[in-house]
């Protein structure tokens, strides 16, 4: 039996955060953070910086965009007097969770300017550019604008059944779903499209062959540990992105648990704790995370487990209600 290295993994993103997050003015740290934390929280250490909450608070509101046209958190380096400077769509998912892991009282948070934003974004044919200064438009914005809205508890922000269409044209010939129509399925899409239907309560506009046909192809990715699409070597990152659709499919049940948990361990980086994509890798900010999300999923360690759709504990998501109260109150 492989042990779970518990106390490298908790120095291993204390590191991370304690020496290259908030001196950083470079916002994509912002995304790092979200990783760290995340992991921080799945291992119950959130204690270990109590003292320094409100310090990485502050730091991401220096990120925060409060301009109805461009608003947001950034995601990319944008000086001050730099023209294009805008909010993005990935930074603002990011930062948002930051704010609930950190326990935020999301008072100084712009909502009306995100939201706003976040519509202009929208495309035709119901998928997300991710910034107003032009990127790719995939399934990865869908993704996270269904969590920003859903986040915000106002969905003003997106075109709900055009984002929907959108992700019902990208399912492919094997049964899996794309970035896009008529591209290649992938792991990754795949749970970003299911997440969506998931929060927008739209699962089941997926019709019982197609729902057959997703489970078949998330199952088969199960080699040791799973593979993001077929002929390619597994990863640890799958062991949520695929973990996570099964859940929400109520499919979970289908896997090799076991041998799943066995090639998570072996991903541990033991000289400097964290988890790489596979056995032979060094450790990454975002594997780490996902490694220890989709073990939290398996529940045979003690970890706080993982909210499937938003990708954060249900510890944070008890306190997104707390705020959803507030709001309300």
């Amino acid at each position: 039996m492989i042990l779970f290295n518990v106390k490298e993994h908790v120095k291993y993103n204390m590191f991370v955060l304690t020496h290259s997050l908030p001196q950083s003015v470079d916002p994509i740290k912002c995304t790092i953070a979200f990783f760290t934390l995340s992991s921080l929280d799945v291992l119950d250490m959130m204690d270990s910086i109590e003292e320094k909450k409100e310090h990485y608070i502050n730091w991401i509101y220096r990120f925060q965009i409060e301009d109805e046209n461009v608003g947001g958190f950034k995601n990319d380096q944008c000086f001050e007097n730099d023209i294009a400077k805008c909010a993005h769509i990935a930074g603002t998912y990011s930062a948002l969770n930051n704010l609930l892991i950190l326990g935020d009282d999301f008072k100084r948070v712009d909502r009306v300017s995100i939201i706003k934003s976040l519509r202009q974004l929208q495309l035709d044919d119901g998928s997300f550019i991710g910034s107003k200064k032009g990127t790719e438009n995939d399934m990865r914005f869908v993704y996270c604008a269904a969590c920003i809205c859903y986040i915000l508890n106002d969905w003003s922000g997106m075109d709900v059944e055009k984002a929907v269409d959108y992700i019902l044209k990208s399912i492919s010939y094997d049964g899996a779903i794309a970035q896009g129509p008529e591209l290649e399925s992938h792991g990754g899409s795949t749970y970003c499209a299911v997440a969506t239907l998931f929060l927008t309560k739209n699962l089941d506009r997926l019709s019982s062959k197609q729902r057959d046909n997703l489970i078949r192809w998330v199952v088969n990715r199960q080699l040791e540990g799973f593979q993001g699409r077929p002929n390619k070597m597994w990863d640890s990152c799958y062991t949520f992105w695929l973990g996570a659709t099964l859940k929400m499919l109520d499919a979970y049940e289908y896997i090799d648990q076991e041998r799943l948990e066995n090639f998570v361990l072996s991903t541990q980086c033991y000289r400097s704790g964290g988890f790489g994509k596979n056995s032979s890798s060094d450790a990454d900010p975002m594997h780490t995370y996902l490694a220890l999300s989709g073990l939290s999923l398996l529940k045979t360690h003690k970890c706080n487990e993982v909210m499937p759709a938003l990708n954060i504990t249900y510890r944070a998501y008890d306190h997104l209600q707390n705020v959803h109260e507030a709001w309300r109150g």
